[in-house]
C-alpha cells in the first residue's frame, strides 16, 4: 500500500511489508521512485538460506530499497519433479528477511502470476540448451517467463541472482538484453558450507550419509579445474572425475562439462574464460555446482 498523505516514509529496512498483488507492489515501488530511491530485486522460491540472504545483502549494498519475492513457480518443474514437496516456509522466510532489514516481500499466489487465460511462454535459445536445459525440458522456459514477469512487475534498477545456478543466470541475462528490459542483472558468488557444499534449499533432502558425500562434488570441480588449467586433457580429466564421483557414493553424474563462461558453448580448453558445470544425484537430491576456470 502507499504511504498515507503527509505520513513519513519508513526508513529503509525499518519494517518488512508483505504484498501479494502486482497493483500493491507497483504502488510501493512508485512511492520509492517519487522519493528518488533506487530499488534492488531478489527473486526467490523461498526456503531461504544464507545464499539467498547474501543476495539481499548485495542488493542493500547497491540500492536504497530491497524487494524480495517468494514464488514457487510451477512452470519450471517437470511432471516428475518435486513441486508439491518443495520446501515452503513463508513465516520463517519473512522472519529472516525482517532480520536482514528487507523492505518489501512480494509473495503472490499462482493466480496472480498466471491468471486465467494466461498463454505466453518466454523461450531463450542457445544458453538454455544442454546442461540443466537438456535434462529438464521446459525448465528454462518456466524460469525465463516468471523472471520476465517479475522484472516487469517491479522494474527495479538491479536484480540479483546467485552464481550457483549459473546457467539460469546466463538465461536471465540473455532474455533481459533481448527483450530490452531496463534492469541490470547482477550475479552474486555461490555461498558454501565450511566443507564446500553449495547452499541449496534442496539440501534438506540429504540424509546424514549423503550429506557427508555431497561436498565431494565441489572438491572434484576444484581438482578438475586445476588439472585443466595445467593443460591436462579435458576429456580424460572429466572422465576420471565422473568415475571418482560415482565411486565416492554419488548415484549418477548427470553432466560434468567445460563451457564458455558467457555463451555456455562447449569448449575444449580453458584458454578463455570458462566454467566447469556439474549436476549429480544423491538419492532423490539433485545437486548442481560450478566454478570459474581459465582467464
Amino acid at each position: 500500500m502507499s504511504a498515507r498523505p503527509g505520513a513519513a516514509e519508513p526508513a529503509p529496512g525499518a519494517l518488512l511489508e508483505t504484498v501479494r498483488t502486482v497493483v500493491s507492489l507497483r504502488a510501493r515501488v512508485l512511492d520509492w521512485r517519487i522519493g528518488g530511491q533506487t530499488i534492488g530485486l531478489v527473486p526467490t522460491m523461498g526456503a531461504l538460506h544464507d545464499g539467498h540472504l547474501a543476495l539481499v545483502r548485495a542488493a542493500q549494498a547497491r540500492c536504497d530499497r530491497v524487494i524480495a519475492t517468494i514464488f514457487v513457480n510451477p512452470a519450471q518443474f517437470g511432471p516428475t519433479e518435486d513441486f508439491d514437496a518443495y520446501p515452503r516456509a513463508e513465516e520463517t522466510d519473512a522472519a529472516k528477511l525482517r532480520s536482514h532489514k528487507t523492505d518489501l516481500l512480494f509473495a503472490p499466489g499462482v493466480g496472480e502470476i498466471y491468471p486465467a487465460g494466461f498463454a505466453t511462454t518466454v523461450h531463450v535459445a542457445g544458453v538454455s540448451e544442454g546442461l540443466c536445459g537438456g535434462h529438464r525440458p521446459g525448465h528454462f522456459d518456466g524460469v525465463s517467463t516468471v523472471v520476465s514477469k517479475l522484472l516487469l512487475q517491479a522494474l527495479p534498477d538491479v536484480a540479483f541472482f546467485g552464481e550457483k545456478d549459473y546457467q539460469q543466470l546466463q538465461v536471465i541475462k540473455r532474455v533481459t538484453a533481448d527483450m530490452d528490459i531496463p534492469v541490470e542483472i547482477a550475479g552474486v558468488p555461490t555461498v558454501r558450507e565450511a566443507d564446500g557444499l553449495a547452499l541449496s534449499s534442496r539440501n534438506v533432502y540429504l540424509d546424514p550419509r549423503q550429506r557427508e558425500i555431497a561436498p565431494g562434488l565441489y572438491r572434484e570441480l576444484v581438482a578438475l579445474g586445476a588439472a585443466i588449467e595445467r593443460g591436462e586433457s579435458v576429456g580424460a580429466t572429466i572422465a576420471g572425475a565422473r568415475r571418482r564421483l560415482v565411486d565416492s557414493g554419488f548415484d549418477r553424474v548427470e553432466y560434468l562439462e567445460l563451457r564458455d563462461a558467457r555463451s555456455l558453448a562447449p569448449v575444449a580448453d580453458a584458454s578463455g574464460p570458462a566454467r566447469l558445470l556439474a549436476a549429480a544425484w544423491l538419492g532423490r537430491t539433485r545437486l548442481i555446482d560450478n566454478i570459474a576456470v581459465g582467464a
